[in-house]
């Protein structure tokens, strides 16, 4: 369809009129006023209390309603929870911190803002009406003390009536998209006060009206239309029954997409438009048709009672049936009449004639078989199976069963899908928002990460490390030593250029936020997904566990032995696991452990190897032989040093001994000598003796003992022996 005439826009693209915006809005309006109007009949439709609490309105099969409370948990049952990792699997430090960041920082903004119950009403709109539509808004608000803060990312449903777009073929053609709110005089002072001044107060207030109640107890306020616009790259805030704009302004915020929402989760879109087509029109025709033929079940089964008829008196046949036919009460009537010949048959065995009700109940078991036909062919058009509803027959194999488990699964896939991408377009939205709003503060307290150094600690480490440097090369008596010893010298150099490249290297805070403040680059860098809304079969998950945790004990058991041997291979052994991990969901979360656990395999492979079981036993067994060798050496010097000590003791006596036989062969000589000097009565003057010295040693012996002195012959050659001169220094004889 056209668009309405943008050319008093174009020319003034921050003008104050109101009309141009209104008028797109009024457009907008009229062209989903009859999804509005359908969609509004479906409501009513699945849940309307007056209808059904009153009792008196024909008996209907809720079969839409049964339909719906399977399909909803069927295509969004769990929250989703935020995976952000680097785009480029390099392991490089700072993408990992930078995506640990925002990753936990999302993380904890789903949990706080309840994100789950946010995604269940756009559920509950895309099962019911084809369409389920969600806001992202960011609010600042000063702290208490007015130094910080408190930010926050909101993630809000729309109502399919407060959301409107450029009627367009495709997603990529809408350009511009609009919000409704509901605000009082208050709140929209607040927010408009210094754009537009009192202009908030000439808005249309009214007690909002849903289904025909006042909502908000009754409470007056005005709507607000908030209208991004792509092609003019502005926000607008407009109020119908307003001249003039309640604030306009370049967007406040900068995203890839520019639009603060998803793309709408659709169904079934009319072909050519985004006019979405609720599910319910396809089988409407079925459900209405189930409803006549409950209507009709329902009303047989009153009749279907046993009741009868005997004489009586006065009164007509006619009245009697018709009263028999009326009655409610569920026990056997029996009704007088007195006309009782009028039924054919006066015999007294036949006193009692009875309504027929046989015909009855078989009408009533065909109507029943026609219902169920018309189930299963609801159940055809909206591709719920058996497995689904829980409904299943013992006849069937598994593989019948799973079959048509699988059907339905691939009918309602479209469904599941478009819930995951809304869920992973909100993260990526936050994700944005996060990372080119939010403070330093808020993230690393939102992500709880306090192991991030400031730039300004690693300077003033870097500034240490200099001066100490400094210090060294002044100091005389260092350099005298560094020149004394210059291999010391440049392996402390080394050393201090590897703590410096390190603290340079080092990922500080400031890094972290720059990489997620630059949008140009941001998108290449890191990866913002959602891990599965759908509720797992638990056979399945054990299953797929099971199978995780086969594949990656064997993978492991191989791999393992292979980094032992080759330390350099362990980056591709850890590519290999990831890549074999991959299909499983536990393979995702497990990856950045996966790249520790390779970072250990490559240091520990990189260290010596600790020895085998028979290496041990060798090396003990050599160790015991040493101990044993080492034991008899000590053994084998003890008795030499015992033998040398006793040697010596030996030779010491003997040299004592030694020295007294030469004191005692002196003292013998002196006796002698003395023998010599004093004449014997009767014996030869000593010109006629012979010489003692001259005597053999026997007479010596015998001289000596007439003189009293015990001697040996041995001593007296011992003597003489040692009593010789030592002949001269280079005789022939010596």
């Amino acid at each position: 369809m056209d668009q309405p005439d943008s050319t008093a826009e174009e020319t003034e693209t921050f003008s104050r009129d109101a009309k141009p915006w209104n008028d797109l809005i009024t457009h907008a309006e009229k062209s989903f006023r009859t999804y509005q109007d359908k969609a509004d009949s479906i409501d009513k439709l699945y849940a309307d209390l007056e209808r059904l609490a009153n009792g008196a309105a024909e008996r209907e099969f809720q079969i839409f309603w049964a339909n719906l409370e399977v399909l909803k948990p069927t295509i969004y049952s769990r929250p989703p929870v935020p995976v952000v990792v680097p785009a480029f699997k390099d392991r490089r430090p700072l993408p990992r911190r930078s995506s640990e960041v925002l990753e936990r920082s999302l993380v904890s903004s789903f949990r706080v803002e309840d994100v789950h119950e946010t995604m269940k009403l756009v559920r509950d709109d895309l099962a019911t009406n084809a369409r389920g539509v969600a806001w992202v808004r960011y609010e600042a608000h000063p702290s208490d003390d007015g130094q910080t803060l408190n930010e926050r990312v909101c993630y809000e449903h729309v109502d399919r009536k407060d959301f409107l777009h450029t009627i367009a073929r495709n997603w990529k053609e809408v350009d511009w998209v609009a919000r409704r709110v509901w605000l009082t005089r208050k709140e929209g002072l607040n927010r408009f006060e210094e754009a537009s001044g009192k202009l908030w107060l000439s808005a249309e207030f009214k007690a909002r009206e849903q289904d025909g109640q006042e909502c908000d107890e009754g409470e007056k306020k005005a709507p607000v239309w908030e209208l991004w616009h792509k092609g003019k790259n502005c926000v607008v805030w407009v109020s119908p029954g307003l001249d003039e704009v309640l604030d306009i302004s370049e967007p406040f915020l900068t995203l890839e997409g520019f639009f603060p929402c998803p793309r709408p989760a659709y169904s079934t879109v009319q072909r050519g438009t985004l006019k979405p087509v609720p599910d319910m029109l396809y089988y409407k025709d079925q459900i209405e048709e189930v409803n006549e033929l409950t209507a009709r079940i329902s009303a047989l089964s009153e009749s279907l009672r046993l009741r009868g008829f005997y004489p009586g008196g006065l009164g007509e046949a006619a009245d009697a049936i018709e009263q028999a036919i009326r009655s409610t009460d569920n026990n056997a009537i029996l009704i007088p009449i007195s006309s009782f010949a009028a039924f054919g048959n006066s015999s007294p065995k036949d006193s009692i004639v009875w309504l027929p009700v046989r015909e009855v109940a078989e009408v009533i078991t065909g109507l029943i078989t026609l219902r169920k036909q018309v189930i299963e062919d609801i159940y055809q058009i909206t591709g719920l199976s058996d497995i689904m509803r829980g409904s299943t027959e013992a006849s069937e194999t598994a593989t019948a069963q799973q079959l048509k488990s699988q059907y339905g699964s691939v009918r309602i896939r479209e469904k599941q899908e478009e819930l995951v991408r809304i869920a992973r377009d909100l993260a990526q939205i936050a994700g944005e928002i996060m990372a080119e709003n939010f403070s330093p503060e808020t993230l690393l307290a939102m992500s709880q990460v306090d192991d991030l150094p400031s730039e300004e600690t690693i300077q003033q480490q870097l500034g240490a490390i200099q001066a100490q440097v400094r210090q060294i090369a002044a100091n005389p008596v260092a350099r005298e030593q560094a020149q004394q010893n210059p291999e010391q010298a440049q392996q402390i150099k080394k050393q201090v250029e590897a703590k410096v490249q390190e603290l340079e290297s080092t990922v500080t805070v400031e890094k972290v936020m720059g990489l997620l403040r630059e949008q140009r680059l941001r998108p290449f860098i890191l990866d913002i997904e959602t891990d599965s809304t759908i509720q797992p079969d638990e056979d399945a998950e054990k299953k797929a566990r099971t199978e995780f945790v086969t594949a990656l004990a064997g993978l492991l058991g191989q791999i393992a032995p292979f980094v032992d041997q080759h330390p350099d291979a362990a980056p591709f052994a850890g590519e290999v696991i990831k890549f074999a991990t991959a299909p499983y969901r536990a393979g995702r979360e497990l990856e950045s452990t996966i790249d520790a656990f390779i970072e250990k395999m490559t240091e520990r492979a990189s260290q010596p190897k600790p020895p085998s079981p028979e290496e041990i036993k060798a090396q003990a067994d050599a160790k015991k032989s040493e101990a044993e060798a080492q034991a008899k050496q000590v053994e084998t010097q003890a008795r030499v040093a015992e033998i040398k000590l006793k040697a010596q003791a030996a030779a010491a006596q003997h040299e004592i001994d030694q020295q007294k036989g030469v004191l005692e062969i002196q003292r013998l000589q002196a006796e002698i000598a003395k023998i010599h000097a004093t004449p014997v009565e009767g014996q030869k003057p000593p010109s006629e003796s012979i010489a003692f010295k001259d005597l053999p040693p026997e007479g010596q012996v015998q001289m000596a003992a007439q003189a009293g002195i015990a001697i040996s012959p041995d001593q007296v050659v011992e003597h003489e022996e040692a009593m010789k001169p030592e002949p001269p220094q280079g005789s022939s004889n010596a």
